[in-house]
């Protein structure tokens, strides 16, 4: 038997540092239960650059080698040939970056052909193939099974505690893989580039009570304000200053 586990790079909730993804962190923990128990090889693969040094900290937490494919963009035409064969790929439910789809594991399913159990919070590997107990909202759980092959993308509350040990860092390795797998069409016509924050509309707080907001709603009335037309740049400004600071949207 062989399982594969995919792991990503993490952020940090408050320093926004690159670190080890705890969801990807659960499914390798839930993985090695399972190649402990079956005694089946176990294989942990990332798709991105491989100097990256939060890699190095899935090592500590149990990969005896991180298997990098270096690829640039869409990583799922590599991922879908390195991961033919297998019989269980293990995942996170998505990355840990702030836009993030969470689309990798349903497009990596369809590419592979196999069965998808998503939300999984533990994870079993019988004769009769994988079995997962699912998360579901307002605390409902419920048991799937599918047969092998097929991939598990694992819920951030897994039943999974993963143990770091400096020591397993230190005698793990980091192995870049050079792909040639060539990307879909679908892909090619993407264009990737940095996020850009949107800006922030300025809105006065609402003060009246909501008797009278329901009643605008049903009739048209003057709400206030002025219209400057004329006048130097400089006294424009001025008056829109001061109805920022009257509305307390400055604090200058």
């Amino acid at each position: 038997m062989k399982i594969a586990v995919l792991v990503s790079v993490g952020r940090h909730p408050v320093s926004a540092k690159a670190r080890y993804s705890r969801n990807d962190a659960a499914a390798l923990t839930m993985a090695l239960a399972i190649a402990k128990d079956r005694g089946a090889a176990l294989d942990v693969l990332h798709a991105g650059d491989p100097s990256e040094p939060a890699l190095q900290e899935y090592l500590a937490l149990g990969a005896a080698r991180v298997e990098v494919l270096d690829v640039d963009g869409d990583a799922i035409a590599a991922l879908a040939a390195r991961l033919k064969g297998y019989d269980l790929v293990m995942t996170g439910t998505r990355a840990e970056g702030a836009y993030d789809s969470g689309m990798l594991p349903y497009r990596l399913a369809d590419a592979l052909g196999v069965a998808l159990l998503g939300s999984a919070v533990d994870a079993a590997v019988q004769d009769a193939g994988v079995e997962v107990r699912q998360f579901m909202p307002k605390g409902l759980r419920r048991r799937v099974r599918a047969s092998l092959p097929a991939l598990v993308a694992v819920h951030p509350m897994a039943n999974a505690a993963p143990r770091y040990a400096y020591a397993r860092l230190r005698e793990g390795t980091i192995a870049p893989v050079v792909t040639r797998a060539a990307a879909d069409a679908e892909s090619l016509q993407w264009t990737i580039r940095p996020a850009a924050a949107k800006p922030v509309r300025l809105a006065a707080a609402e003060k009246r009570s909501g008797h009278a907001r329901m009643l605008s709603a049903t009739t048209t009335e003057s709400r206030g304000g002025s219209v400057v037309i004329e006048g130097s740049s400089v006294e424009k400004a001025q008056v829109i200053l001061a109805y920022l600071r009257e509305h307390q949207l400055v604090d200058y």
